[in-house]
């Protein structure tokens, strides 16, 4: 296991796993979260983020944590090993407004710098719709 791919709904526990899954193998850990995001929420252009996750999976080692179906080809060819969460939409739910509400106005440590914690209705219907669909979106 040198290749391990967490995919899943936001709030599903995805980061929490691969942290422990990270402290207990000693593969490097990669939150998509933090390559995807510039500060102030602001999105890495697509192509950009397309060559970014495509020399992340180039790497010999790692643990990406992450749903961004977009890059989930590129992400899939390279792994030996995936876990995918599939948590009731409640307890998705339930899970993010707990962590909104623990970490408001401060910016959590799977995150990209500068992306402060906040309260998103946009980011709940998605939640709602990926957990609708397939996750591999």
């Amino acid at each position: 296991m040198n290749r391990v791919l967490v995919i899943g709904c936001s709030g599903a526990g995805k980061s929490v796993f691969s942290q422990r899954l990270a402290a207990r193998t000693g593969l490097p850990l990669v939150h998509l979260d933090q390559e995807f995001w510039r500060p102030g929420w602001m999105p890495l252009a697509p192509d950009a983020w397309r060559q970014r996750v495509a020399a992340l999976a180039d790497e010999p080692r790692w643990i990406m944590d992450g749903q961004y179906g977009g890059t989930l080809s590129l992400r899939l060819k390279h792994a030996d090993t995936v876990f995918v969460f599939d948590m009731p939409r409640w307890l998705c739910m339930t899970r993010v407004l707990r962590r909104t509400v623990r970490h408001f106005g401060r910016t959590r440590s799977d995150m990209a710098p500068g992306c402060v914690e906040r309260f998103d209705w946009e980011f709940l219907k998605y939640i709602s719709r990926l957990w609708r669909g397939s996750m591999a979106r």
